[in-house]
């Protein structure tokens, strides 16, 4: 059965947020689009995939957040590739795909939102116009209409009672600053080591040509997380957050390469766990 995207106008209801506000007052207007996209989300598998970075999209009421449109094309304000390749990886393992359509400059949605850097007001050394001295409201306009309606489905994704096994796909640059970061792949974790280490020993067994790092280019902590310790840890899913270098997955072949590498692996866990 091909696979169903479900997109959701910005004027409806949003996973169980309503919509009150007369649209004058709101943050995102009819024509902007929501926070939330589902692929297959009826699929019934043990496996859920998350790309919280998925898009760069900007409310239309902050005229690309005082950047231009090159910027919004950069790691900064998206993760580069993350999006193809998370579906490559939910068609060849036929499961739901839920993804984040706004840029984590807008708000990111794998923080807290009480996080410094959940609307940072600078990112990666560039000031972010529209960030600047926000005011209560305005932040809360965000966490409401793009942070809360993309939670609110996050949760609904993964508390499915046949839902086993969670992943959430991002990506990451070759250097940071000064630093070369040699991995191919990161594979983020803090309780549930297992999963992350069977995924790093099929890879390095099955692609010896690929570097794997374990809890890198990051790790997962209270402050700055939210997908592993608000979601997949409370629930005692079997996760990893993939981090995938962004040179690998800039062009349709790249993408589907490493969703193949990816999904293989996957489905080694879930034959070895019981899906």
């Amino acid at each position: 059965m091909p696979q169903q995207t479900e997109v959701f106008n910005a004027s409806s209801t949003l996973t169980g947020y309503a919509v009150s506000k007369p649209n004058s007052q709101r943050l995102l207007q009819p024509s902007d689009c929501s926070p939330v996209e589902w692929l297959d989300r009826e699929a019934s598998s043990s496996v859920a995939l998350i790309c919280e970075h998925a898009g760069n999209a900007v409310p239309l009421s902050l005229h690309n957040l005082g950047l231009s449109d090159s910027q919004l094309q950069e790691h900064t304000a998206i993760d580069i590739g993350a999006e193809p390749t998370a579906r490559h990886l939910a068609n060849q393992l036929g499961c739901p795909l839920l993804m984040q359509r706004y840029s984590r400059l807008v708000i990111d949605c794998n923080r807290p939102t009480n996080a410094q850097d959940s609307i940072p007001e600078v990112s990666h050394g560039v000031p972010v116009p529209a960030n600047q001295s926000l005011d209560e409201q305005q932040r809360k306009a965000r966490i409401d209409e793009i942070f809360a309606p993309y939670d609110d489905a996050l949760g609904t994704l993964l508390a499915a009672p046949e839902r086993r096994f969670a992943f959430s796909i991002h990506s990451f640059t070759p250097t940071l600053g000064e630093f070369d970061r040699p991995w191919d792949i990161g594979l983020l974790f803090r309780h549930d080591s297992d999963t992350s280490a069977q995924l790093s020993r099929f890879l390095t067994q099955h692609h010896p040509d690929l570097t794997v790092g374990l809890n890198q280019p990051y790790q997962i902590d209270d402050e700055s997380d939210w997908f592993v310790p608000r979601h997949a840890e409370p629930r005692k899913l079997h996760h990893s957050l993939i981090e995938i270098r962004n040179d690998h997955i800039q062009t349709p072949a790249g993408q589907e390469r490493m969703a193949t590498i990816l999904a293989a692996a996957i489905q080694q866990i879930t034959s070895r766990t019981g899906s």
